[in-house]
């Protein structure tokens, strides 16, 4: 065995021997830090389950342009040179005609109305143009393409359909950044608690560690037990924090099922992968053995 294995052993060993003699102290800190990382994992499993959602959804900027009741189709059909044209000033542009007996027959297709409509005696719906925008100018472009299409004669109403699209994906970008924010500031409140932890373990055994440094102890070998009490406590932490978003997600969503139903969906919250929480669990041990790093370094250098 390595002399380099051995004595991480031993300080391995060290700190669950720290750890059996004061075990209530120790839970009491890994519930306290768990509590701080609870929020920021339950975050990052949200993204992670909506990230795939938002990234099947077109952020193609798309523009239906309908007649008026009144237009003829011939009138309609005149129009599809200029629309085209406009299209094709944002870029890539694919112009679609949708008749109104078209679209009359998709309603009664997927609304569920179709004896409805058809009491209605005649089709009251207008032809329309269906516009999906593509490029990188075509976003910008958009409102000054709208004022033009509006303009048109016979055109009735020009609606944008996907800017809900941009704004979910807006949304998300300030989901992400408050979600950093946040565990930047709890994971400088899990720092705090575990510099705190350890600076109570130097005092603690204090006269052990001067004993030990006149013995010829280096300075290493005092440090490794402290650094694997922090990473530990860190670790524990993070798995008792994806433990509770794991528990909370049943409850969430059997809510989720409700709402998602009304939209024929089968949405649902799944936990992070085994990749995604072997990597927060990484991170949470990381941010204990800093806690321990800079406690160390600041109270061991006092004792002499």
């Amino acid at each position: 065995m390595s002399p380099w294995f051995r004595q991480h052993r031993f300080a391995l060993g060290a700190a669950l021997s720290t750890v059996r003699k004061a075990p209530g102290s120790f839970l009491f800190n890994v519930v306290v830090i768990a509590l701080a990382l609870t929020l920021p994992f339950a975050g990052i499993t949200l993204l992670d389950n909506v990230r795939p959602l938002s990234q099947q959804l077109s952020v193609d900027p798309e523009i239906s342009l309908f007649m008026k009741l009144e237009a003829t189709r011939e009138e309609a059909a005149a129009l599809a040179p200029q629309i085209r044209a406009i299209a094709a000033t944002g870029g890539r542009a694919d112009v679609e005609f949708v008749p109104r007996e078209e679209a009359l027959a998709a309603m009664k297709a997927t609304s569920g109305l179709g004896d409805v409509i058809d009491t209605l005696g005649e089709n009251p719906l207008p032809d329309s143009y269906k516009m999906t925008l593509g490029g990188s100018g075509a976003a910008g472009q958009v409102d000054a393409m709208v004022e033009q299409l509006r303009s048109l004669p016979g055109v009735d109403v020009v609606q944008v359909d996907s800017v809900w699209v941009k704004r979910l994906a807006a949304a998300l970008n300030v989901l992400r950044l408050a979600l950093l924010l946040l565990a930047i500031t709890l994971g400088i409140v899990v720092i705090a608690v575990v510099f705190n932890t350890i600076r109570l373990q130097v005092l603690t055994q204090k006269e052990e560690i001067a004993v030990s440094k006149l013995l010829g102890a280096t300075d290493n070998f005092i440090h490794r037990p402290f650094y694997y009490t922090g990473a530990l406590l860190g670790l524990c932490a993070g798995a008792v924090a994806l433990g509770v978003v794991a528990l909370g997600l049943a409850p969430l969503n059997g809510a989720i099922a409700d709402f998602a139903r009304l939209y024929e969906s089968a949405f649902q919250l799944a936990p992070l992968g085994a990749l995604e929480m072997a990597g927060v669990l990484a991170i949470s041990a990381g941010l204990g053995l800093i806690g321990a790093m800079l406690s160390v370094q600041r109270h061991l250098a006092r004792v002499r």
